[in-house]
């Protein structure tokens, strides 16, 4: 088989790849991720990828192909990701057309191995958060701008008293934040899904963000017992869950 005929076979194998990463759900821009790390190699060395060797692969990013760490592990998982699909679905034909064996050049000599890119994070106490804050408030007068300063703190305030979920607080904009309802004003956010009911809308009120129970400043009680009322995107309430 002429090597014209591996690059065409190699051209539809990562058609194949996308069309199964596709169907597991990846968005597009992730799979063209997927595939150009394999490209990328096989480009500098003019061959196709059952014919790569780890030390190819290693000489590579060890030299032109060195990377930060990060991208260097990410890129060789992707490569080594592609070879498990090849082997499981083209590796029988690779050998009866090519006469070539299937195996990934990412082995357990050079595969990277993932310690975890943060160390052990310690959240501030309580203490440090009224410090933090209140410290930052005296500096608002001194601010080079002034209403962008007091823009941030309030927002930042905003997320740490309500406590709400990051993926909650993302969509917020200004007209969820109700100043005119009760004594510390409320903030509606779009919850997690109402039992396939689609987006429920919850109320929060402003407590103090403590995860092991502080006390409400509004009623004295643990804000692990606060209600927090869900509303559906119609405005009906359902039932309360309390935190």
């Amino acid at each position: 088989m002429s090597a014209q005929g591996e690059e065409s076979f190699f051209v539809d194998a990562l058609t194949g790849y996308q069309w199964a990463r596709d169907s597991a759900g990846l968005a597009p821009s992730t799979i063209d991720q997927l595939i150009k790390p394999v490209i990328e190699v096989c480009d500098f060395y003019g061959t196709v990828p059952w014919h790569l060797t780890p030390r190819e692969v290693d000489k590579y990013f060890a030299g032109p192909g060195k990377r930060a760490h990060h991208t260097h592990r990410q890129k060789l998982n992707h490569i080594d990701a592609f070879f498990a699909f090849l082997e499981q679905r083209y590796a029988y034909e690779i050998m009866m057309r090519f006469g070539a064996t299937v195996e990934s050049p990412v082995d357990p000599f050079n595969r990277p191995v993932h310690r975890g890119d943060f160390g052990l994070r310690i959240p501030p106490s309580q203490t440090a958060m009224k410090e933090f804050f209140a410290r930052w408030r005296e500096q608002l007068p001194s601010a080079r701008k002034y209403a962008v300063a007091c823009r941030d703190y309030v927002m930042t305030k905003i997320a740490y008293v309500s406590g709400v979920r990051a993926a909650e607080l993302c969509p917020v904009t200004i007209g969820d934040v109700h100043w005119e309802h009760g004594q510390r004003g409320r903030l509606v956010v779009q919850g997690k899904g109402a039992r396939g009911r689609g987006l429920a809308r919850r109320t929060c009120s402003e407590r103090r963000a403590n995860c092991s129970g502080g006390t409400s400043r509004r009623s004295g009680r643990s804000s692990a017992t606060t209600p927090i009322t869900r509303r559906h995107p119609c405005g009906r309430p359902s039932a309360s869950r309390r935190r």
